[in-house]
């Protein structure tokens, strides 16, 4: 009998034990606790590196003016003045530093491949006019403020962020005239405007350290006919 009591008594006590988990467990004058796991795929401060590659769009539908009415009406049409064509592929590249678990701030520069055309005219009616291909770079750099919402201890993390800086390199048509209102040539300006951007996105966490992103932001560039948005894919390094 007092073995069968005995018995009993320890199978109680290994139950208790199996079932404890992070709970206090007594041992003669010690108390030692098990710590539960923590939260490691997003901390409360860190450094972030991305890069990426992206792909942008213009706002502004590619309906330059015909020759006849640049030379008449003294008008390019409507196109969009840093892209110059419909959408453009490029990359960048960004760093932020996270002071909290849910807010960054951080700087944000990018380049793409834009493809347009532009109007080549000199001295109407004694030299030539074409209208010719237009490769050029665009380039952008901004500072940034994130806010990051990670889905409790899982590997992802929704994010919204906003920026604003400047973009550079457009290109511009601009026609010139002499004293009679005639066009005797047209000029092409190389601008940099203002630019503010707002995007979202999520990132995945594969390690602590390392993790893939995908976002998109809308960029609204001071002048006429210069939005344009821009969706992103790359690696995100933290530490």
């Amino acid at each position: 009998m007092k073995k069968l009591t005995l018995g009993l008594l320890a199978l109680a006590i290994m139950g208790s034990l199996a079932f404890a988990g992070g709970e206090p467990v007594y041992s003669g004058k010690e108390i030692r606790t098990t710590p539960a796991p923590a939260c490691e795929w997003y901390r409360d401060t860190e450094w972030n590196v991305g890069l990426w590659g992206a792909y942008a769009f213009t706002g502004t539908e590619n309906n330059r003016a015909s020759l006849g009415d640049l030379f008449f009406l003294n008008e390019v049409g409507k196109y969009d003045r840093f892209l110059g064509g419909d959408h453009a592929w490029g990359g960048g590249g960004d760093i932020k530093y996270f002071f909290a678990r849910y807010f960054g701030i951080g700087v944000e520069g990018f380049g793409l491949a834009a493809h347009g055309s532009r109007y080549n005219f000199t001295n109407y009616g004694l030299g030539g006019f074409s209208k010719d291909s237009d490769h050029h770079g665009v380039g952008g750099a901004l500072g940034t403020l994130t806010l990051r919402f990670p889905i409790g201890c899982s590997r992802f993390a929704p994010y919204i962020w906003g920026g604003g800086g400047a973009v550079f390199s457009g290109h511009n048509d601009r026609p010139i005239d002499d004293a009679a209102g005639n066009i005797i040539r047209v000029d092409h300006d190389k601008e940099t405007k203002a630019v503010g951007q707002l995007g979202g996105g999520m990132e995945v966490r594969i390690t602590p350290h390392i993790g893939w992103l995908s976002d998109f932001s809308w960029n609204v560039v001071d002048g006429r006919n210069n939005n344009f948005g821009m969706a992103r894919s790359g690696i995100n390094i933290s530490f």
